[in-house]
């Protein structure tokens, strides 16, 4: 029996060291961007411990010196960055044409693995962080569950479930008849402070890492109630001062500068699309602090698919028209104005795994590669509260790297193909 327990004994110890020594992972980077905004460095090794970075040295150093058992990748051909992140994705579907007729025939069960199919290829995309921003709150907080315990692959969610709205507003159910839009109105519909101070309640119960918020109308919203305010000022404050009371963040989906005004005046924490923001609006986004996350795939890709798609109404098209109009004047204008611009794509209305076209938009629109960059990492990672877990590959952060052929410094395109993906020290694209 002592025999037995003394071998046991050796077996795990061995074990022990093994895990330890596998957990050791050593990168021969050609180039890397440690810090987005600063410049880039040449010939490093990356030390990665456990899932975080270790150490970033200069050169390339043997990596039996630092662990004998340590796993090696080399990327010395390769521009190495951190993971990138999208403020703004609807990971449960894509816009199609059965989009009108898939409420009748997809279970919740489809949803969530439809979501990790487009979890999947976006992370295969080099993004390895997103904020959902509406969905199906049992599928996609299941979904961001899931794929934080690491049994299928994904980028990290922060996930809001189904947006807080009005009645009759941009979120809630329309274009059906009546009989199913009874059916189908979603629990976080709300009318007048007492009830969304309540549906806000209701959702951080049910799992929402932040709230969302219609405050105006929407583009793909089948009605003509336009593009303005929808929510108004008392249930905006309400909505705003509710969460941030329970220690959740507020996203508000406005188009309309009016509505825009009202949901910063409100205190939200971010502004996503931001279509029409005007000079007041821009003032208010640098006295309150809030983010823009502009969005403008939807408004360059969308509008040239629109012709032969039943879900595009004359009543969707026309507002679709305008809001593409508008969108990449608004984010040079807010560029040029120093408001804080976080990475976001609205994929779902566009297709998943295109997110980084919406990089040569933010370029073609004026912004400088670096902060388009920068946008993505650091500034987004600001934005969740985790810039001292994401957004740079310093020490201490985890370890969510990614890798392409060129430097995206000099064309942001080269993000578009990502040769390597590693997710909390895991590689998870790429043969190494």
């Amino acid at each position: 029996m002592y025999k037995l327990f003394t071998a046991l004994t050796v077996f795990l110890i061995l074990s022990i060291s093994t895990a330890f020594a596998n957990n050791v992972v050593v990168i021969h980077a050609g180039k890397v961007l440690v810090v987005p905004g600063e410049k880039p460095l040449s010939k490093q090794t990356i030390v990665i411990k456990d899932r975080l970075i270790d150490k970033v040295i200069s050169g390339y150093i043997d990596p039996t010196t630092i662990d004998d058992k340590a796993k090696f990748i080399d990327l010395k051909s390769q521009f190495v960055l951190p993971g990138l992140m999208d403020m703004h994705v609807h990971l449960l579907s894509e816009l199609g044409k059965s989009s009108r007729t898939d409420a009748l025939f997809v279970t919740t069960s489809m949803e969530a693995l439809t979501g990790a199919y487009y979890a999947n290829k976006t992370l295969m995309a080099g993004f390895t962080t997103v904020r959902d921003l509406g969905g199906n709150p049992e599928a996609i907080f299941g979904l961001r569950d899931m794929i934080g315990k690491g049994m299928i692959p994904g980028p990290r969610i922060f996930s809001a479930g189904s947006a807080i709205a009005a009645t009759g507003g941009h979120g809630d159910v329309d274009g059906y008849k009546p009989e199913l839009l009874k059916l189908w109105t979603p629990e976080t519909i709300c009318d007048g402070p007492y009830e969304c101070r309540k549906a806000v309640r209701n959702a951080v119960k049910m799992g929402a890492d932040w709230i969302k918020i219609t405050a105006t109308g929407g583009v793909l919203s089948d009605t003509k109630t336009g593009i303005e305010q929808q929510m108004t000022d008392d249930e905006l404050s309400e909505i705003v001062e509710t969460a941030h009371g329970l220690g959740v963040k507020v996203a508000a989906h406005a188009h309309g500068a009016k509505g825009i005004r009202a949901a910063l005046r409100a205190g939200v924490d971010s502004i996503d699309h931001g279509t029409f923001t005007d000079d007041e609006s821009m003032k208010l986004f640098k006295q309150s602090g809030a983010y823009l996350v502009p969005t403008m795939s939807p408004g360059v890709k969308v509008p040239a698919s629109m012709e032969g798609n039943p879900f595009f109404t004359d009543a969707i098209k026309k507002k679709a028209y305008a809001a593409s109009a508008a969108s990449i004047a608004t984010f040079t204008k807010a560029y040029k104005s120093g408001v804080k611009i976080a990475f976001g794509t609205d994929s779902a209305v566009t297709p998943h795994g295109e997110n980084a076209d919406e990089f040569e938009m933010m370029v073609n629109a004026g912004m400088t590669a670096s902060d388009a960059i920068r946008s993505a990492t650091v500034i987004s990672a600001e934005l969740l509260d985790m810039e001292t877990k994401l957004g740079t590959l310093e020490v201490g952060k985890i370890a969510d790297i990614i890798a392409v052929s060129t430097n995206p410094l000099e064309d942001i395109s080269a993000l578009k193909v990502v040769n390597f993906v590693m997710k909390e020290g895991k590689v998870m694209k790429g043969n190494y």
